[in-house]
């Protein structure tokens, strides 16, 4: 389900790239949560609990669209 994670410090922003849905920036994720995380057995299912619905959370900005409906 997750591919990669990234945290950037400054910002307080926490990075998810999905296989199948592209990259989310979750906002105001204090570190702790990041570092959990990335020591998680299942990192999908930490997500789901203690990130998902918790945080706001919007498509990368930065990301290119391409295709239909980009």
């Amino acid at each position: 389900m997750i591919e990669r994670v990234a945290y950037d410090d400054d910002a307080h922003s926490l990075c998810v790239s999905f296989r199948q849905t592209g990259k989310y920036v979750y906002y105001d994720v204090p570190a702790a949560l990041f570092e959990a995380l990335c020591q998680a057995a299942s990192v999908g299912a930490f997500f789901n609990t203690r990130i998902k619905g918790r945080f706001q959370g919007r498509r990368d900005p930065e990301r290119k669209r391409y295709g239909p409906g980009a």
